[in-house]
């Protein structure tokens, strides 16, 4: 697959630009924004026709709801969501790709009120991480179909555990069929963002991800350039494989700048994320994939007050080399923005989410993962309206 020309990625206007020193007034010590974000959609089919910034429902609406089932991905779109990101994939036992946050679904699931499944409860060693838990390779997907699924963080989201026990885990498969029904329905091509999570730990146990997937997306037709499945993974041999399987947009996602992909420690490539967001870096990942999704902290860095400081180059350094970025993840309680947009003293209350997201739009990136997809749509609304 070739690169996205650069071309495409036009600057903001000098009207954005005064937008972004106005926003710098309002978000407090943030200096010498590098760009600016683009008020209209792209040009030209696929992945380039989405309005910008584009607004990705995280997991769904998993603010609202438990994230990684339907009915948060309904939720999702019923507020707007350009795309969602339905779901993490992950194998079960029997070769089937699930949606859920990670393999171990302990903290995802009701498998722990399960008796029958009280001997499944192990420790393994994830990326190099030893995890306790119920693992989804240890479970066929009849068995993992009598599971419900449940909040992820309920201290910081107890409202959402009214919700607990109401959906079941969702296979790719029924949600590529959700997709094509829920675009019928809505008049609207609806767009998923599903990702690869941990490839090479699969591929070890004989389970690898990519070709079930390219397979999967072969049989409903959603394999090529233009089709409104964006793939993305943190190992960027991963997105190298898909890019040789399918010809969907691929993006590269970035953890912290210190951090290695694990496919590169299991190879010993030694760069970091550090080597990856250069622009040499950059250029190498726009020879297989159009995208990347960065952290936000990769784009404005925090001190370590946690409060936002300088914007990098690293938006105009990966327009510059053709890619477009959708970094992760803004969500609106206090305890996950920066500390120069919390308000008052309970890390579960609402901050200036919107103070945030006008910050960051203002850099000039192309979308954003977010919990709160109706926050991010207002927000949106208020910076491209000025």
């Amino acid at each position: 697959m070739g690169t996205q020309e650069t071309g495409e990625q036009g600057r903001g206007t000098a009207r954005r630009a005064l937008l972004g020193a106005a926003v710098l007034g309002a978000g407090g010590a943030v200096l010498g924004l590098p760009g600016a974000a683009r008020a209209d959609g792209r040009h030209g089919g696929g992945y380039r026709s989405l309005p910008t910034p584009t607004v990705i429902g995280h997991r769904g609406a998993s603010g609202y709801r438990p994230e990684h089932t339907f009915g948060s991905y309904e939720l999702a779109l019923d507020m707007g969501a350009d795309v969602v990101e339905a779901g993490d994939l992950v194998p079960t036992k029997d070769g089937h790709l699930v949606c859920r946050h990670e393999p171990e679904i302990g903290g995802t699931t009701d498998v722990a009120a399960h008796p029958e499944f009280a001997d499944r409860k192990t420790t393994k060693s994830l990326d190099g991480v030893a995890t306790t838990g119920w693992f989804t390779e240890d479970f066929t997907l009849a068995e993992l179909k009598t599971l419900r699924a449940v909040e992820r963080i309920p201290g910081t989201r107890q409202r959402n555990t009214i919700y607990n026990g109401r959906w079941e885990i969702p296979t790719f498969e029924e949600v590529l069929r959700w997709q094509d029904e829920q675009t019928r329905k809505r008049g609207r091509q609806v767009w998923i963002y599903p990702e690869l999570k941990h490839p090479t730990y699969f591929r070890k146990l004989g389970l690898g991800t990519e070709e079930r997937l390219a397979r999967l997306l072969r049989k409903h037709g959603k394999d090529k350039k233009n089709s409104p499945v964006i793939i993305q993974s943190f190992e960027p041999t991963s997105i190298q494989r898909m890019d040789k399987l399918v010809g969907n947009p691929l993006a590269v996602l970035l953890s912290s700048a210190g951090s290695r992909p694990y496919d590169f420690v299991e190879s010993g490539d030694p760069r970091t994320v550090a080597d990856l967001v250069k622009p040499a870096g950059l250029e190498w990942i726009a020879s297989y994939a159009q995208g990347i999704g960065p952290t936000l902290d990769l784009i404005i860095p925090k001190d370590a007050s946690g409060n936002l400081t300088t914007p990098t180059t690293l938006v105009d350094d990966a327009h510059e080399a053709g890619l477009i970025l959708h970094p992760y993840t803004m969500r609106n309680e206090n305890t996950f923005l920066p500390a120069n947009f919390r308000k008052g003293t309970d890390p579960n209350a609402y901050g200036d989410a919107f103070g945030a997201f006008r910050t960051y739009f203002a850099t000039g990136i192309d979308g954003v993962f977010s919990d709160n997809p109706d926050t991010a749509l207002l927000a949106r609304e208020d910076f491209v309206n000025g």
